[in-house]
């Protein structure tokens, strides 16, 4: 106690400076903090965007050949069709689920009129195959049932919304159940409701029907717009997705290095790009929030070189009256411990309610940014931080510590 006293004492005295030298430290657990945070913000949303697939699904794309092949020219285009998704699930055996999506329109352009009584609004229309909803899996259905193989098989005008459609032409979501809508004047059942927070809920501003009424009712013939995938449990999706492409290379008669005829995206394969991507910023937010950090533990290495060269007549006395070196040391390392733990916890305190505070903000007013969601700090790093504030501590008074120990006390009785 006395001991602490003393330390404390000694700090009061020189307020300026302690506190000049606390803030180097409390500024960079702030900024460590706060910059991890955001970062994991940023891995939320990618994650909440993703959401609405399975990690391990596989989506190809129909494009043009850019290699002449066989004697057929460069800029052909490819068209996927319904016998491909049938060689597919004959020839590959570790396909598990197989769909195709079809848009009314395009892709990129959709907005299909739908009406219910007096009420309308433009959405995406899509014509999906039965094991859609077993892809993307993570989709909601918070009332009535997904599509199933009796409504491909037998054409039925059946249509699943989401939240978003089901807000603008209802009162509720319940009234929708079993109800007749027209999409461009054609009548369909509504069966299913889904929510889906993946892609900041665009997905539930669509609405999905069996492939066959679709293209019965709105044309299209065999060619489907893409296909979609998903391995069996235990199978190696990258190499699922090499067997397709071969597969519909053959077919299609496209060279074997031609890379863009026929477009992929693998889930499991971006995850990994996406995981190094996020390993490699942390690594980054690390070394410039220890950076930053390292600049204050120097002030305060600084700080207690001077505090020793201005006390070495009273650590002269104390060694005189019999203060052993290690009393000495530990004393300066205690303060110096205490400057670097007080101002880095109260910096670890202030950066981590800022971000609970941005997060509950974010949650309360509804707002849902593309590239930053929920930023938060994991209990691991918040130890891992308290760990390195003292560390840093004893990093920043050892050297001053061993040097006050090494004063002799006759040297130290002349010192001004």
């Amino acid at each position: 106690m006395d001991s602490l006293q003393e330390i404390l004492f000694t700090l009061r005295q020189n307020k300026l400076r302690t506190a000049l030298t606390a803030f180097g430290v409390f500024w960079g657990i702030l900024m460590l903090i706060l910059l991890l945070g955001s970062g994991r913000g940023m891995q939320n949303a990618f994650a909440d965007g993703w959401s609405n697939d399975v990690s391990d699904s596989i989506w190809i794309f129909p494009s043009t050949t850019s290699v002449p092949y066989l004697g057929l020219p460069v800029g052909r285009q490819i068209a996927l069709t319904d016998s491909d998704m049938a060689a597919i699930r004959q020839q590959i055996p570790g396909v598990g689920y197989l769909s195709s999506e079809n848009p009314l329109g395009s892709f990129i352009n959709s907005d299909i009129s739908v009406m219910y009584g007096n009420k309308s609004g433009s959405f995406g229309v899509l014509g999906v195959a039965d094991q859609y909803f077993n892809i993307k899996e993570k989709v909601r259905f918070d009332d009535g049932r997904r599509l199933n193989p009796l409504d491909q098989d037998d054409n039925r005008k059946v249509v699943v919304i989401g939240t978003r459609v089901s807000e603008r032409l209802f009162t509720t979501h319940a009234e929708a159940m079993g109800k007749e809508i027209l999409i461009n004047g054609i009548s369909f059942k509504v069966i299913g409701l889904f929510y889906d927070k993946g892609n900041q809920g665009r997905m539930s501003e669509r609405l999905y029907m069996p492939v066959t009424a679709f293209k019965k009712s709105f044309g299209g013939g065999q060619e489907v717009a893409l296909i979609t995938v998903r391995p069996k449990p235990g199978v190696d999706g990258i190499k699922l997705e090499e067997d397709i492409l071969a597969l519909l290379k053959q077919r299609h008669k496209i060279a074997p290095d031609d890379v863009r005829a026929i477009e992929v995206s693998n889930k499991a394969r971006e995850a990994e790009d996406i995981n190094a991507m996020f390993t490699g910023l942390n690594m980054f937010i690390w070394l410039v929030g220890i950076g930053t950090l390292l600049a204050g533990i120097v002030g305060v290495s600084n700080i207690m070189i001077i505090t020793v060269k201005e006390r070495t007549r009273e650590i002269g006395i104390r060694k005189a009256l019999g203060a052993k070196p290690s009393s000495i040391v530990g004393s300066l390392l205690f303060e110096s411990v205490l400057v670097t733990s007080v101002a880095g916890y109260s910096g670890l305190v202030l950066g981590v309610g800022i971000l609970e505070g941005v997060s509950a903000l974010l949650t309360a007013l509804k707002v849902e940014l593309p590239f930053f969601q929920q930023p938060e700090i994991d209990l691991g790093i918040a130890i891992s931080a308290l760990l390195l504030l003292i560390l840093s501590g004893v990093f920043a008074g050892l050297m001053p510590a061993l040097r006050a120990a090494r004063i002799m006390p006759v040297e130290a009785m002349k010192a001004e």
